[in-house]
C-alpha cells in the first residue's frame, strides 16, 4: 500500500501538544475511533497492518503532527511568584507602617516590621513554588519505549517518535505508548484504574462499539499510560500527545484556575475592612486636630502614630506560623500539606468527593461468598492476606440473615463437603496469578481465588505438584472462560477445570455436584437466580466446572471443554471497603460533612460499596437502595440541573475525568467547600479545581500528587477525618488569636485618638506602641497556636463558607475589652500625673504596663471563647504560662533597667502601682468570664454560629 497520502481526519486526533499551530486544513470533526471497524480505521489513517508506515511517511507525519509528548506549559517564574506574596491588603498595611516608622526616624522598628513582611513572603513562596507541576507529572506518565512496525520490520523506539497510523505491538508488561484502536487481540487485558477508575484489568476486543459508549467501556481501545497485564495485541495509533485521553486530562488541569481558599478570602476581607478603618480613623483624627487649631505637623505625626497603633503587625506572622504548625501536626498524622492555606480549608470542608478504588476500598479483590454443592458460604477477611474463615449460610444461601452465627468450617468439615473443596481446588489450579507475601503477580480476580483457597488450608504449590498442569486454554473475551488440563497419575483419568462467567460455564455443563460430590441434574434456574441476587449487591461472579478426560489426552481444544462438564461452584467477590474508611465516613457525616463517591467503576458495585460505607444520599424509590448516577446520565444533565443532582446524590459511577470536574464545580456553585480525594491520572483536574485536593501518597500517580493540596502518606481515608479535625483546630486558634490581638490595637488607637481630641499629652508614644504590638504578639498571642483542640470540635457543623472571621458576639467582646483598656490606661495615667505628680516617663510606664497586663490576663480568657479555660484544661497548654511569665519579666526589665527604660522613655514604678495594674488585669479577666457565662449568649448569641443551609445557586 502506498504510504505517501494524506491521513485525512486523523490529524484532528493526532496533533501533538508540542505545536498545534503546525496543523492546518484539517477537518474539524473528530472520528469516533471506537465506532469504526478495523478496515475503516486503516483506510482513514492510510496504514498497512502487515508492514506499518514507511520511514518517509513517518517523517512527513512527524513534521505535520509533532512529537508524542505533552505540552509543557509555562507557568509563573520564581521571581514573579515571590513578588506576588506581597500582593495582599494586610501586607500593604505593614509596608506602609514600615515607611511611616522610617519617617519617624525609628529605623530599628522599621527594620523589624519589614523583617516580619519578608519572612512571611519567603514562607509563602517556598510553600507555593511547587504547586503547579501537574503537567510535568503527566508528561512523565507517558512511557518511553514502544515496539512498532516500520517498513515491514519490528523496531523498538522511543514512544515520543510515534505518529498517527503507526502499528504498535503490545505484550504483557508493556505500557501503552499512545491511544490505540485495537485491530488484533489475544487474551489482551489492560489495567486502566488510574485513567478510568476501573478496579480490575479490562478484557479487550476489536469489534466496533456504539457511539455513546463511555470511556471506561471502550474495550476496543487501549489508552496511553495504561498497563498491559495479560495477553498480546496490535493497535493503530489514533492519538498522540495532547490529543490522547491522558493529554486531555493534562489540558483540563492547565485550564483549571487556582481558587481562593476560605482563609485567604476571610483574611483579605478582614484586611480590607481594617485598612479602611485605620485610614478613616487617622484622617478623622488629623481633621479634628487641625480644626482645633493644633499645629498641622504635630497632628500629622500623632495621626501616623494612631495608624501604627491600630496595625496588627504580628497578624501575618501569626497566621503563617499557625498554619505551619498545623502542617507539622498533620504530618505527624500522615497528612502532608503542600499549600499552607489548605490547613484551614480542611476545617471549612462541607463535602468530600472521593474516588472509590484504592481510596475508600482496599484495591484488593476479595471473595466474600461461595456457592458449592447447593450450599452457600460466607468468607471473612479482606485483601490478599490469607486470614479468614469460611462459614455456611443457613438461610436461603445468603438471601436472608447472613449474620447468622454458624461455626467456621474446619479441615475435617471441608473434607466432608466434597463440592466445596473441589470448588476451591478448581479456583486455585485454573489460575495464572501468583501470590507472594501479600503481593500479587497477575490478575486481581484470580488472586482472590488463591486467597480464599488458602483460607481453607489449601497450598497452591502442593496442589500443583499433586495435579500438574499439562495444557491451558487462555481466557478469551469472546468465549468468556479459561480451561486447564491436569494429570492425576499414571493410567488415571485426567481432569479439566474450567473457569469463567456463570452463564457461559452453565452452557457447557450437563450436571452438577451435590454436597458429597455426587452428580445430579444441574439446576440452572436456581444458580442464575443466586447469581442475579449477588450481582445486584455489586459482586463480581466467577463459576468453575470440571470434567474427567481420557489418560491419553495431552492437548485441550475448545470442542473438548464445551460439553459434558460438571458444575462445581461459584465465587462472588468485591473490592471491599477499608474498615477504617467506614469509621471515617461516619465521623465525617457526624461532623456535618457530606461524603460523595465519584468513581469509574460500575454503578451496582459503587452503590454496594457506598451502602457498606454508610454514605447518606438519595435512594431509589423502588428498591430503597442508594441511587447511583452514571456518566451517561451525567452527560444528559444540563449545567443548570447538575448542582441540584450533585447535592442530592451520593454515588456517581462510570464517570469520565471531565465529569468529575463538572461535579466539583457544580457543588462549588452551591456554596460548598469541596475536598476531592483521588489517586489516578483521571483525578488530577478535579483535584486541582477542588478547594482542597487530596491525593494518595502510596498508590497515587505523580499527576494526582502534584495537583493536590494534601497527600495522605498512608493512603488511608481515615486520615482525612484527622486532618479535618486539625484544620478546625487551626481555625479555632486563629480566631482566638485575632479576638485576643484586636483589643490591643483598637485600645491603643482609642487612647491616642481620645488624647488628641481632648488635647492632652499622649499616654503611649509610637515607639512604645510598636514594642507592645510586637512583644505581646510574640510572647502572648502566638502561645495560642499551641492550644489543644476543644472536645466538641468534631460535633459542630462546618462553618458557613461565607461567614466572617468574627461574628457579632466576638466583635462586641473585642469592643468591650478595647474600652476597658482605654479606661484603665487613662485612669492610671491621669491619676499619676494629676494626683501623684510623677514625671511623664513614669506615667507612661504605668500606661504601657496597663495595656500589656490587661492583654496578659485576657489571653487566658481567649484560651476558650465559650467557656472558662478549665474547659480545655488549666495546664493543657504550658506555652501560655511560659509566655505570660516571660512577658511579665520583660516588662519588669523594660520598666526598671536603666538602658532599656531610657531607650523607650519609661520610668520605674512603685509596688502599689504594680498592684493596681495587676488587680485591674484580674478584674478584666473576671468581667470577660461573666460575659461568657451570662451576658454574651443571652444578648449577642452563641460565639460559634455555623449555618446549616448553604446558599442556593445563583
Amino acid at each position: 500500500m502506498e504510504h505517501g497520502g494524506n491521513p485525512g481526519s486523523a490529524g484532528v486526533m493526532a496533533v501533538s501538544g508540542g505545536d498545534a499551530s503546525r496543523v492546518s486544513a484539517v477537518r474539524p470533526e473528530v472520528p469516533q475511533w471506537h465506532t469504526l471497524d478495523v478496515a475503516e480505521v486503516t483506510r482513514i489513517l492510510q496504514t498497512d497492518l502487515e508492514k506499518g508506515l514507511s520511514s518517509v511517511e513517518v517523517e512527513r507525519r512527524r513534521r505535520q503532527y509533532g512529537a508524542n509528548e505533552l505540552t509543557r506549559r509555562q507557568g509563573r517564574g520564581p521571581v514573579w511568584t515571590f513578588l506576588l506574596q506581597f500582593h495582599q491588603p494586610l501586607i500593604y498595611i505593614l509596608l506602609v507602617s514600615t515607611l511611616v516608622t522610617m519617617a519617624l526616624g525609628e529605623y530599628l522598628d522599621a527594620a523589624v516590621i519589614f523583617g516580619v513582611v519578608l519572612v512571611n513572603a519567603i514562607v509563602g513562596f517556598v510553600q507555593e513554588y511547587r504547586a503547579t507541576r501537574a503537567i510535568e507529572a503527566l508528561a512523565r506518565a507517558l512511557p518511553t519505549q514502544a515496539t512498532v512496525l516500520r517498513d515491514g520490520r519490528k523496531v523498538r523506539l522511543a514512544a515520543s517518535e510515534l505518529v498517527p497510523g503507526d502499528v504498535v505491538l503490545l505484550h504483557s508488561g508493556d505500557r501503552v505508548p499512545a491511544d490505540l484502536r485495537l485491530v488484533r487481540v489475544r487474551e489482551l487485558r489492560t489495567a486502566e484504574a488510574a485513567l478510568t477508575g476501573e478496579s480490575t484489568p479490562v478484557d479487550k476486543h476489536t469489534a466496533p462499539l456504539p457511539a455513546d459508549t463511555v470511556l471506561a467501556d471502550r474495550d476496543n481501545m487501549a489508552f496511553a499510560s495504561s498497563l498491559v497485564t495479560y495477553g498480546q495485541g496490535i493497535g493503530v495509533v489514533v492519538a498522540i500527545g495532547d490529543r490522547t485521553e491522558v493529554g486531555r486530562i493534562a489540558e483540563a488541569v492547565a485550564e483549571v484556575h487556582e481558587i481562593s481558599t476560605p482563609l485567604t478570602r476571610r483574611i483579605a476581607h478582614f484586611s480590607r475592612v481594617l485598612l479602611v478603618v485605620i485610614l478613616g480613623l487617622a484622617a478623622v483624627n488629623f481633621g479634628v486636630g487641625v480644626l482645633r487649631g493644633l499645629e498641622a505637623g504635630e497632628v500629622f505625626l500623632a495621626s501616623v502614630a494612631l495608624a501604627v497603633a491600630a496595625i496588627p503587625e504580628g497578624l501575618p506572622a501569626a497566621v503563617t506560623i499557625m498554619l505551619a504548625i498545623g502542617v507539622s501536626r498533620m504530618a505527624a498524622r500522615r497528612a502532608v500539606i503542600r499549600k499552607l492555606p489548605a490547613v484551614e480549608t480542611l476545617g471549612s470542608t462541607t463535602v468530600i468527593c472521593s474516588d472509590k478504588t484504592g481510596t475508600l476500598t482496599q484495591n484488593q479483590m476479595t471473595v466474600t461468598l461461595l456457592q458449592a454443592g447447593g450450599e452457600c458460604f460466607s468468607v471473612s477477611g479482606v485483601g490478599y492476606e490469607p486470614k479468614g474463615e469460611i462459614r455456611p449460610l443457613p438461610d436461603a444461601c445468603g438471601q436472608g440473615d447472613t449474620g447468622s452465627e454458624a461455626a467456621p468450617l474446619t479441615i475435617d468439615d471441608l473434607h466432608g463437603r466434597v463440592a466445596l473443596l473441589e470448588c476451591l481446588r478448581a479456583g486455585m489450579l485454573c489460575n495464572e496469578a501468583v501470590l507472594l507475601e501479600g503481593q500479587i503477580q497477575g490478575d486481581p480476580t484470580e488472586a482472590a481465588l488463591i486467597v480464599v483457597a488458602r483460607k481453607a488450608g489449601l497450598d497452591q504449590h502442593v496442589l500443583q505438584e499433586e495435579l500438574p498442569r499439562l495444557d491451558v486454554l487462555p481466557f478469551e473475551s469472546e468465549r468468556q472462560y479459561m480451561a486447564t488440563l491436569h494429570d492425576t497419575g499414571p493410567d488415571r483419568h485426567r481432569i479439566v477445570y474450567l473457569k469463567g462467567s456463570v452463564e457461559r460455564v452453565l452452557e457447557h455443563c450437563q450436571d452438577m455436584w451435590d454436597r458429597q460430590g455426587h452428580p445430579r441434574p444441574v439446576d440452572r434456574e436456581a444458580i442464575l437466580r443466586q447469581a442475579a441476587a449477588w450481582s445486584a449487591q455489586g459482586l463480581r461472579l466467577l463459576a468453575v466446572a470440571r470434567k474427567l478426560v481420557p489418560p491419553d489426552l495431552a492437548e485441550l481444544n475448545h470442542g473438548e471443554v464445551q460439553q459434558g462438564l460438571t458444575f462445581v461452584g461459584m465465587f462472588a467477590m468485591i473490592d471491599p471497603p477499608r474498615p477504617e474508611a467506614i469509621e471515617a465516613v461516619r465521623l465525617a457525616q457526624q461532623a456535618g460533612i457530606r461524603v460523595k463517591m465519584i468513581t469509574g467503576d460500575h454503578a451496582l458495585t459503587a452503590a454496594a460499596i457506598a451502602e457498606q460505607l454508610g454514605l447518606q444520599g438519595a435512594r431509589d424509590a423502588d428498591s430503597g437502595r442508594l441511587r447511583a448516577v452514571t456518566g451517561k446520565q451525567l452527560e444528559q444533565t444540563s449545567d443548570t440541573a447538575l448542582p441540584e443532582l450533585a447535592e442530592e446524590v451520593a454515588v456517581f459511577a462510570r464517570t469520565a475525568p471531565e465529569q468529575k470536574l463538572r461535579l466539583v464545580r457544580a457543588l462549588q456553585s452551591r456554596g460548598h467547600i469541596v475536598a476531592m480525594t483521588g489517586d489516578g491520572v483521571n483525578d488530577a483536574p478535579a483535584l486541582k479545581q477542588a478547594d482542597i485536593g487530596i491525593a494518595m501518597g502510596l498508590s497515587g500517580t505523580d499527576a494526582a500528587r502534584e495537583a493536590a493540596d494534601m497527600i495522605l502518606t498512608d493512603d488511608n481515608f481515615a486520615t482525612i477525618e484527622a486532618a479535618i479535625e486539625e484544620g478546625r483546630g487551626v481555625f479555632d486558634n486563629l480566631v482566638k488569636f485575632i479576638v485576643w490581638t484586636l483589643p490591643t490595637n483598637a485600645g491603643q488607637a482609642l487612647i491616642l485618638m481620645v488624647a488628641i481630641l481632648a488635647g492632652t499629652s499622649l499616654p503611649v508614644l509610637p515607639i512604645q506602641v510598636l514594642w507592645i504590638n510586637m512583644s505581646t504578639a510574640l510572647l502572648l498571642g502566638l502561645m495560642l497556636v499551641f492550644e489543644a483542640k476543644e472536645p466538641n470540635i468534631m460535633r459542630r457543623p462546618p462553618r458557613h463558607p461565607h461567614a466572617p472571621l468574627l461574628n457579632r458576639p466576638l466583635i462586641m467582646r473585642t469592643l468591650f475589652v478595647s474600652l476597658l483598656i482605654l479606661a484603665g490606661v487613662f485612669a492610671i495615667y491621669q491619676w499619676l500625673l494629676g494626683v501623684r505628680q510623677v514625671p511623664p516617663e513614669v506615667a507612661r510606664a504605668a500606661a504601657v504596663n496597663m495595656v500589656v497586663f490587661v492583654q496578659l490576663f485576657y489571653l487566658f480568657n481567649c484560651r476558650c471563647l465559650t467557656h472558662s479555660m478549665l474547659h480545655v484544661g488549666l495546664f493543657s497548654n504550658a506555652w501560655v504560662w511560659w509566655g505570660a511569665a516571660t512577658m511579665a519579666l520583660c516588662q519588669l526589665l523594660l520598666t526598671h533597667l536603666a538602658p532599656l527604660n531610657t531607650l523607650f522613655h519609661l520610668g520605674p514604678l512603685t509596688a502599689d502601682v504594680w498592684a493596681l495594674i495587676i488587680l485591674y488585669g484580674l478584674l478584666v479577666y473576671a468581667l470577660i468570664e461573666l460575659e461568657k457565662a451570662f451576658v454574651g449568649p443571652w444578648f449577642f448569641g452563641p460565639v460559634w454560629t455555623p449555618q446549616p443551609t448553604l446558599p442556593q445557586p445563583t
